[in-house]
C-alpha cells in the first residue's frame, strides 16, 4: 500500500507543517528518491528568499504540501508554512490579512467575502484539483452497494433519527446497528457535502464520530461492520484495501466514484472542485508568484504525487488565464 500524504500532514486541527530545505548546490536536474522532489535549483539571478503563508483545508493541504516540497527543490531559500485548520478557519485567517494563500475545498462564500472586503483583502481564486466525495462502508458490508441522495439526507439530515440500517427507507437492509463518522463542522468536505445531501450548508445530525483527521473516519468505519462514512476519493483510494466505496445515485442511476466519473460530471452531486485563494496584495512579492506559477505549471505532476484528481486541460487553461490576468502577466 503506498503511502498516503495526508497520513503524514493531517495530524490534528490547525497543526502546521514546516517545509524548509537546506540549500542546494550545483544545479543538478532530477528526482530525490527519497521525497521525490525536484532538485533542480534556480540560477543564482533567479534565487528568491522569503516566506509564504497557506492555511485551510483538510484535503487541500496535502497538495500544497506537495506544490511546497517540489518548489524547495528549485528555491530553497523560500519558506513555505502550511496549516490545517479547514477551510472556513482557513478563510478567516485569510480574511484577517494573518496568510498569503487559502486551501478551500469549497468556493468562498458571501459572509466571507465580505469579511475580506471589510478588511481590504482582494484575492484571486484558482481551481487546482477535483475530488469525488466517497460515501465508506465497512468492507463487511454486503448490502449497500448503492445508495441514493434520499437516503443519505435521511441517514445524515439533523432530524435523523436512523440508528440501525434496516430503518434507511426504500431499502431492504439487513438489522444491523448504524456508526456514523465524517468530518468536523470546520472541514470543507463537511460543508460540501451538507449542502448537497442535506440542502443547507452546515446542516448535519451532530451524533456521530467527527474528525479533521479523514484516518480517524477511516478507523471508525473499518473496525464496525455497521460503520459509515465520507470523505475525499483519493483517501479512499488509499483505504480500499480495509473499506468499501458506495455507488451514488443522483437521479440517473447508480454510478462509482472515480476520476472519470468525476471530470465527466456524472458522479453527481458529490464531484467537487478543490481551489487555492491568493491575496492578490502577495502576488506581488515575486516569491509567492513565482510558487502560484509552479503551483499551476507542474499541476498534473503534483496532483499524482499528492494522489489528486487533476482538472481537465479545459479547467487547467482558465487557471492559468486567471492567474496571468492577476499578475499582470509580468
Amino acid at each position: 500500500m503506498r503511502m498516503n500524504p495526508r497520513k503524514i500532514t493531517v495530524l490534528a486541527l490547525g497543526l502546521v507543517l514546516l517545509l524548509t530545505a537546506a540549500a542546494c548546490g550545483g544545479g543538478r536536474d532530477g528526482d530525490d528518491e527519497a521525497s521525490g522532489t525536484t532538485t533542480e535549483v534556480a540560477a543564482d539571478g533567479d534565487r528568491l528568499s522569503g516566506r509564504i503563508e497557506a492555511d485551510g483545508s483538510s484535503t487541500v493541504g496535502p497538495f500544497t504540501t506537495a506544490a511546497a516540497e517540489r518548489f524547495a527543490g528549485i528555491q530553497p531559500d523560500v519558506q513555505v508554512t502550511v496549516g490545517i485548520s479547514g477551510t472556513g478557519g482557513g478563510f478567516e485567517r485569510f480574511c484577517r490579512g494573518e496568510t498569503d494563500i487559502s486551501n478551500a475545498s469549497r468556493p468562498i462564500d458571501e459572509e466571507e467575502v465580505a469579511l475580506c472586503e471589510e478588511a481590504g483583502i482582494e484575492f484571486t481564486e484558482l481551481q487546482v484539483a477535483i475530488d469525488a466525495l466517497t460515501v465508506v462502508v465497512n468492507q463487511e458490508n454486503d448490502w449497500a452497494e448503492c445508495m441514493t441522495v434520499d437516503q443519505l439526507n435521511a441517514i445524515w439530515n439533523p432530524d435523523s433519527e436512523i440508528a440501525n440500517w434496516s430503518e434507511v427507507p426504500d431499502a431492504d437492509f439487513p438489522d444491523v446497528a448504524m456508526s456514523l463518522a465524517g468530518p468536523g463542522t470546520d472541514s470543507g468536505t463537511f460543508d460540501y457535502f451538507t449542502d448537497e445531501v442535506n440542502g443547507e450548508e452546515g446542516a448535519s445530525r451532530t451524533d456521530y464520530t467527527p474528525s479533521e483527521d479523514d484516518n480517524v473516519i477511516v478507523q471508525a468505519v473499518s473496525g464496525d461492520r455497521g460503520g459509515l462514512g465520507y470523505f475525499g476519493f483519493t483517501y479512499y483510494e488509499e483505504n480500499e484495501d480495509t473499506l468499501k466505496a458506495v455507488e451514488i445515485d443522483g437521479g440517473d442511476g447508480c454510478v462509482a466514484p472515480s476520476a472519470e466519473a468525476a471530470r465527466s460530471g456524472d458522479y453527481s452531486p458529490l464531484a467537487r472542485p478543490l481551489f487555492i485563494y491568493v491575496k492578490n496584495e502577495s502576488l506581488e512579492r515575486p516569491e509567492v508568484e513565482d510558487f502560484v506559477r509552479f503551483f499551476l505549471d507542474r499541476n498534473d505532476d503534483i496532483a499524482a504525487a499528492a494522489l489528486y484528481i487533476p482538472p481537465s486541460e479545459e479547467q487547467k487553461a482558465e487557471a492559468l488565464a486567471t492567474f496571468e490576468a492577476a499578475t499582470g502577466a509580468r
